[in-house]
This record gives structure tokens, C-alpha cells and sequence, in this order.
């Protein structure tokens, strides 16, 4: 049985079943962790807890219609062409051949610009409430292009590696785009992040424009060796040979100037036990991984103490890695059978 089959409901009458398609659909996609340090645009996983809520519900219109309900501190755009989640509606709209009105009422869980997949968590969360709405029966892995039809909008480029943790959960890595080729870590039981979120936004595409036109070979070798041993530690439950292997040589230098107190927080983070520490995704948050929760909860509090001491404001969150990515909420029925 499908998701938005689990979500229809059945009432009997004279002992016939009668099956009630939803008008209206609700979707929670989680934020997420992107590059993992040495994973540049290949890996990311998913955060429990922290993410966007989409209502994508049929109106007699022949348009979409978009809703931010939240903006917390960033308008974001309400045109279906600009706004991520309007592109993957779109897309399963044109293929489900139905000529219908919808609305999207987008509710933030965080801000965009964070460095924690904002865009990639209302795209997913529409897509995988549009798929059911319209009883497309796609699965997850099926949603993933649509989804990323999204991404587009807001960094102008085709990368999977917030939008795959969201929609499918756990680790992932984009092994490739043509075809799209998404691999899936479920990873240790023990595995926590903590994650600081200092006061500021990073546009993606202005941090994206700071990357090198050409790497040395020498630093390639490095970066993958940390690739492949970050995985093998991931599947083997090596929290040792994780830690060894989250090691950014090419990208977190290029960037860690635009935020401030950067080596500060990662100087703090490793010393108070942390596995490895760096950028999440654009930034300005920053990403820790640690073995259980006490710790997690150590570590992040060092690295607010280390902001808090050159006066930048800070949040915190500390979370499992997510394995079940995004969710169907609530359905609200027709009124009329």
C-alpha cells in the first residue's frame, strides 16, 4: 500500500466500501546537513525534529496558489515559479493531466539562507504532498527529479544533496545525475549532531560563486580517501575512522571566512569531543557529529559559549540522524462522495 493510500479514509455503508480520496494533504520534509565536510554536492543527511510543514489542498482555480505562513525574518517569494516548492507542483500536476487549481501553504520551521536545506525541505515536502493529493502512487525515489525541479530555483543549479536526506532520510549519496543515481546509509544507532546556527543568512548561490575553478590533484587524493573512509566508517560503525575521515580540504577554506567566529566554534567542537565539525551545506550553521546525546548536547553548548565570547548571537539544536525523511502528516477528506 502506498502512503496516500494509508492516508484515505474507507467508511461502509450497506456493506459497501467506499474509498475517500483527500482534498487536502499535509507533508512534514526535514532539514538537513549537506557535504558532510569532505562530501561537497555527493553527501548529506537528514535532522529529526527541524524542518518545514506544506498543505498542498485542490481549489476550484486553474492555477497554483502559494501561502508562506511563517517567514521567520526572510519574505520569501509567493510566485510558483520563484518559490521552490512551485516547480515540483507543477511538474506532477502536467503529469497527472489533470487541469486543476491547488494552494500551497508553505509553514517555515527555519530560516532560509541557514545552510540547512530551507529550500530543499518546502520542494520536498510539496512534491511528496502533491504525489499523494493527486494519487500519483510515485514512490520516494520516483519524487526525487520532481523535487529537485525546486532546487533549481534556488541555486540555480541540479544538486541532490539536501533534497535526497529529505525525502528518503538517513545518509545518501548522489553517486551521479545522468541518470540520477541516489544511494542510501542507514547510520549508526549512536550517531548525533549538533548543530550551531549563527545570527546571519548565506545565500547560496553568492557562496557558491567562492568556490575554486580548479583543485589541485593532491588535494583530490585527500578528499576522496575522505570520502571513502567517511563512508566505510558510516557502514561499519566506525566512529573512529568517521571522525579521521571528516576532514574538508577544498571547499571549507574557501569559505570559512564568511562566517564569523568559524575556527572558533570548530576549535571548541573538537575539543569537547567532537567526532569531526564543519560548514553545513552554504552556511552560516555548523554541523558536529558526535557519538551519543549527552555528548551532543557538550558540544554544542561549547560552541555557543565560543560565539557568545566575540558577541554573536547563536542558536543551537541537536538531533539523531533522521532515517525516515519526509511524512505524510494529516489528510483532510472531500466533503461530498
Amino acid at each position: 500500500m502506498s502512503p496516500q493510500q494509508a492516508f484515505w479514509r474507507t467508511s461502509f455503508a450497506s456493506g459497501i466500501t467506499v474509498t475517500e480520496k483527500p482534498r487536502s494533504v499535509t507533508v512534514f520534509a526535514p532539514a538537513s546537513v549537506s557535504n558532510v565536510a569532505c562530501g561537497f554536492d555527493v553527501m548529506g543527511f537528514a535532522l529529526e525534529g527541524l524542518g518545514d510543514d506544506v498543505t498542498v489542498t485542490i481549489d476550484s482555480g486553474r492555477a497554483i496558489t502559494i501561502a508562506v505562513l511563517n517567514h521567520l525574518g526572510s519574505m520569501l517569494p509567493v510566485d510558483p515559479q520563484k518559490n521552490t516548492a512551485g516547480p515540483p507542483v507543477a511538474a506532477l500536476l502536467k503529469r497527472s493531466g489533470r487541469n486543476i487549481g491547488v494552494t500551497v501553504n508553505i509553514r517555515k520551521g527555519f530560516a532560509s539562507g541557514s545552510g540547512l536545506g530551507s529550500s530543499a525541505a518546502s520542494a520536498v515536502a510539496a512534491a511528496v504532498a502533491c504525489n499523494a493529493l493527486l494519487d500519483l502512487e510515485l514512490s520516494m525515489r520516483e519524487l526525487l527529479p520532481f523535487a529537485l525541479e525546486g532546487e533549481m530555483v534556488a541555486s540555480g543549479a541540479v544538486h541532490a544533496d539536501n533534497i535526497a536526506p529529505s525525502l528518503l532520510g538517513g545518509f545518501t549519496i548522489v553517486r551521479g545525475y545522468d541518470p540520477l543515481d541516489v544511494v542510501r546509509i542507514t547510520p549508526p544507532d549512536d550517531l548525533w549532531c549538533a548543530v550551531i546556527l549563527p545570527a546571519g543568512t548565506i545565500e547560496t548561490r553568492v557562496s557558491r560563486s567562492l568556490l575554486p575553478a580548479s583543485v589541485p590533484l593532491g588535494q583530490v587524493v585527500t578528499q576522496t580517501g575522505n570520502i571513502a573512509g567517511l563512508v566505510a566508517g558510516l557502514l561499519t560503525a566506525d566512529y573512529g575512522l568517521i571522525g579521521r575521515s571528516l576532514q574538508d580540504v577544498i571547499v571549507e577554506p574557501a569559505r570559512a571566512h564568511t562566517i564569523a567566529g568559524f575556527y572558533k566554534m570548530k576549535q571548541a567542537a573538537l575539543e569537547a569531543g567532537a567526532l569531526g565539525c564543519s560548514i553545513s551545506g552554504s552556511g552560516p550553521a555548523l554541523f558536529a557529529l558526535t557519538r551519543g546525546e549527552h555528548s551532543c548536547h557538550q558540544i554544542a553548548n561549547a560552541m555557543g559559549n565560543a560565539l557568545s565570547r566575540i558577541g554573536t548571537p547563536w542558536s543551537t539544536f541537536c538531533s539523531r540522524v533522521n532515517t525516515h525523511g519526509a511524512v505524510i502528516k494529516t489528510e483532510e477528506p472531500n466533503a461530498a462522495l
